[in-house]
C-alpha cells in the first residue's frame, strides 16, 4: 500500500480516487467542471489513508466507496419527503433502523428515524422531549440538563427550541459526568437528561446505567449520545477479545433514546444517523405534520422536508456489504490500535493522554513544560497529518483529538503516527509555546460581546492573525493561543465574523 502521506500531481493523496471520470462521451465542457472541481478538492485534507485524525472515516475495504457511490446515483432523485410516492425509503429505512436496534440493545417496541447526521439526531432528541414534557406533564418553561462535555449539539437544540440548560461539570480526573451531580441538577422543569457514550472530547463513557436511573425516578426522559462511538462499541462488545465496557445502550433501564451516527464506524457516506426510541409513541413527538393549507398534507419525520434518499440507499449498502462480522473485526482491528497508540504516547516524554479512554477517541495532551499541543498541531500537518487541537475549557487543558478509524489500524501505521508525534514534540520543544500577549487579550477581554460592532470585531480578529478576508496563517497555535486566552462568550461571537468572511457576498 502506497504511503498515505504521498500525493499525486493533483494534490490528492496517492491511492484516494479523485472524481469519477466523465466517460468517453463527455464533451470539453464536462472535463472541464471536473477538473475545476478536482483542483478544488486537492486544498483539502485526504479523506482516505489514515492520516486525517478528524472529521473522516475511512474503513480501508476495497469496493466499499464505489459501492455506495453507485447505491446513491441510483437513488439520486428519489424523494424521501413522501414515502407513500416512494416506498423504497420506507423499507430501507425500516432495515437500517431494524439493524440499528438489534445492535443497540433495543426491544420488539424500539421505533427510529434515519436522520442526515449526529446534529440532526441531537436536534430531534431535543424537540421530542420538549413536546413530550409539555404534553405530559404541561411544562411550559423546559430545562435540558447535560454534562459540560455533552456535544455543542444539544446546545444548539436548547437554543432552538427553547429549553434553558443546565450543565453539570465532569469529573477533572475521569472526564466522566457524575450521576449524583445530574441528581442533584434534576428540577420539575427537567424535560431531557443527557450522557455520552462516548464523549467526543476525551471518547470515555459517562455512568449511563446510574444516571439513567436517577432520571427515570423524577420521570424524565434519559438520551444516550452514542453519535459517534455507538456503531464501534456496539461491535466492538461481539468481539471474542472485546473489552469488558459498562452498559450504555437502549437495554438500560432509564433510557429512552438513542444516537448513533453511520457516517462515522459505520464507515458510511455523509449524511447517515439514526435515532433510535423506546417506543413509536415517544417518537411521534417529534414529528410534525400540517393539514391546515390548501396544498398536500405534510408529514415530516426529521427537520428536513425534501429528503434525499441518496444517503440512506448508501448507507444500507454498506451496511449490506461490511455486515456484522465484519464491522466486529473493524472494530478489534481499531481497538489494537488505540491500545498501542496510548502505550506508544506513553513513552514520548512531553505527551499524556487525558483519562482512560474507553472509545476510539484520544486526547492527547503536553505532559512538561515548554510543550504546546497548538504548535505539535502544527508540526503534525508539515509532517503529513492532521490532529485536531482542543483549546483548554474548565478542567480540561489544551490537547490534541486523535480520532482512530479502521484505515489507520494496522502495526505500521500505529508506528509511523507514533514516530511522527515524537518527532512533532521535538521540534515544538525548539519553538516553544505560542503565546498570547497579554497586554491584547486584556483589552479584548475588555470587549462586551453583546454590543461588538463590526470594527471592533476586525479589530479583534487581527489581534488572532487572521487577515482581511479569513485568511488564516499557515500556523494555527497563535491564533487558536488567542482564542483560548478570550473569554468565551467573545470567542462565540467572534466565530461567526471570521467563518463571515469566507463566504463573500454574492455581489462581490
Amino acid at each position: 500500500m502506497a504511503d498515505p502521506g504521498e500525493r499525486t500531481s493533483e494534490g490528492r493523496p496517492t491511492g484516494e480516487p479523485g472524481p469519477a471520470g466523465p466517460g468517453p462521451d463527455a464533451s470539453s465542457a464536462d472535463r472541464r467542471i471536473l477538473e475545476r472541481l478536482g483542483a478544488l478538492r486537492a486544498a483539502d485534507l485526504p479523506v482516505r489513508g489514515g492520516r486525517t485524525l478528524a472529521y473522516v472515516y475511512d474503513s480501508g475495504l476495497p469496493g466499499v466507496e464505489e459501492l455506495a457511490n453507485a447505491a446513491a446515483a441510483a437513488f439520486a432523485g428519489v424523494n424521501g419527503l413522501d414515502m407513500t410516492a416512494f416506498p423504497s425509503v420506507v423499507s430501507l429505512e425500516n432495515d437500517i433502523v431494524g439493524r440499528a436496534a438489534r445492535l443497540l440493545g433495543g426491544g420488539p417496541h424500539t421505533a427510529g428515524t434515519f436522520t442526515s447526521g449526529g446534529t440532526e439526531s441531537c436536534l430531534l432528541a431535543v424537540l421530542t422531549a420538549r413536546e413530550h414534557t409539555l404534553r405530559t406533564r404541561g411544562v411550559t418553561e423546559p430545562e435540558l440538563v447535560l454534562p459540560e462535555t455533552a456535544h455543542a449539539a444539544f446546545h444548539k437544540g436548547a437554543a432552538l427550541f427553547g429549553l434553558r440548560t443546565v450543565v453539570v461539570p465532569v469529573d477533572p480526573l475521569t472526564f466522566r459526568v457524575r450521576a449524583t451531580d445530574v441528581a442533584a441538577a434534576l428540577s420539575d422543569r427537567t424535560a431531557l437528561v443527557v450522557v455520552s457514550a462516548p464523549s467526543y472530547a476525551h471518547g470515555v463513557i459517562d455512568p449511563v446505567a446510574e444516571t439513567a436511573a436517577a432520571a427515570a425516578g423524577r420521570g424524565v426522559l434519559c438520551h444516550v449520545d452514542a453519535c459517534i462511538g455507538g456503531w464501534y462499541l456496539g461491535h466492538l462488545r461481539l468481539g471474542a477479545s472485546a473489552p469488558a465496557l459498562p452498559p450504555f445502550d437502549l437495554a438500560v433501564p432509564g433510557v429512552t433514546s438513542l444516537s448513533v451516527d453511520l457516517h462515522k464506524y459505520g464507515y458510511t457516506p455523509k449524511g447517515a444517523s439514526v435515532l433510535l426510541f423506546r417506543d413509536a409513541g415517544l417518537r411521534r413527538h417529534g414529528w410534525f405534520a400540517h393539514a391546515s393549507w390548501p396544498g398536500y398534507p405534510v408529514l415530516n419525520t426529521t427537520l428536513q422536508g425534501t429528503k434525499p434518499a441518496g444517503p440512506l440507499a448508501a448507507a444500507w449498502a454498506v451496511l449490506e456489504r461490511i455486515g456484522t462480522d465484519g464491522y466486529t473485526e473493524l472494530s478489534l482491528r481499531v481497538h489494537r490500535a488505540v491500545t498501542g497508540l496510548v502505550a506508544g504516547i506513553g513513552d514520548i516524554d512531553g505527551l499524556r493522554v487525558l483519562g482512560s479512554p474507553d472509545s476510539s477517541l484520544l486526547s492527547v495532551a503536553a505532559d512538561r513544560p515548554g510543550i504546546d499541543p497548538f504548535v505539535v498541531a502544527d508540526e503534525m500537518r508539515r509532517l503529513g497529518w492532521y490532529v485536531q487541537p482542543q483549546p483548554a475549557f474548565a478542567g480540561s487543558p489544551a490537547n490534541l483529538h486523535l480520532t482512530v478509524t479502521a484505515a489507520m489500524a494496522g502495526e505500521e501505521t500505529v508506528r509511523k503516527l507514533i514516530d511522527a508525534l515524537a518527532d512533532a514534540v521535538a521540534a515544538a520543544a525548539v519553538t516553544g509555546p505560542a503565546g498570547a500577549d497579554p497586554a491584547v487579550i486584556a483589552a479584548a477581554g475588555a470587549l462586551d460581546p453583546e454590543t461588538l460592532g463590526p470594527g471592533e470585531a476586525a479589530l479583534a480578529l487581527a489581534f488572532a492573525g487572521v487577515g482581511e478576508r479569513g485568511e488564516l496563517p499557515e500556523r494555527m497555535a497563535p491564533v487558536l493561543a488567542v482564542l483560548q486566552a478570550l473569554p468565551p462568550k467573545l470567542a462565540e461571537r467572534l466565530l461567526p465574523e471570521l467563518v463571515g468572511r469566507l463566504y463573500r457576498a454574492a455581489g462581490s
